[in-house]
């Protein structure tokens, strides 16, 4: 059954659906014409405070508004910070103290080399080739250091070499 338009003198056909109130339980029926001004002007959030409005919001897409907004804001904030400086900052990450399950071995031949645990093969190749010259006992300025730093920076190669299954 098509009603006519629920504005006052208005004969055409109320096709177009408009909610009279918060709830949306009940509706006016109007010509597209009513309709378009009735939405123009209708805000669902009126006379509602800033509070209201966000508790209506949290209970509309979480079911339930947030209790402890105080510590809410602190995590944004803290979510925030954490990922701006993860991007800004990656460097400082690849230095933080290691969670992870990568083998002990590893982790030391990552640190002989600067590395963090999110490094590349190709970040460990650049390094070993940069810190093999340099202290490679034929092309090192420090003679006595050399062969022994040498030898360390061999076997973190190798030993990562296994890790990155490389031959």
């Amino acid at each position: 059954m098509i009603k006519k338009c629920d504005h006052p003198n208005c004969t055409k056909a109320g096709t177009c659906r408009a909610p009279k109130s918060r709830d949306l339980k009940d509706y006016w029926f109007f010509c597209q014409e009513h309709a378009a001004e009735y939405n123009k002007n209708w805000n669902y959030y009126a006379n509602m405070t800033p509070d209201e409005i966000e508790d209506d919001w949290e209970r509309q897409t979480f079911g339930a508004p947030l209790k402890d907004k105080d510590t809410a804001n602190t995590d944004a904030k803290n979510y925030e910070q954490f990922i701006n400086d993860f991007i800004t900052g990656r460097s400082k990450f690849d230095k933080m103290p290691v969670k992870s399950k990568l083998p002990t071995n590893v982790i030391g031949a990552l640190k002989v080399f600067g590395l963090g645990i999110s490094a590349t093969w190709r970040e460990v190749g650049v390094k070993y080739r940069t810190m093999a010259k340099m202290y490679h006992p034929d092309t090192a300025t420090d003679k006595q250091n050399a062969a022994t730093e040498f030898a360390r920076i061999s076997a973190a190669y190798e030993i990562l070499k296994k890790h990155y299954g490389k031959k």
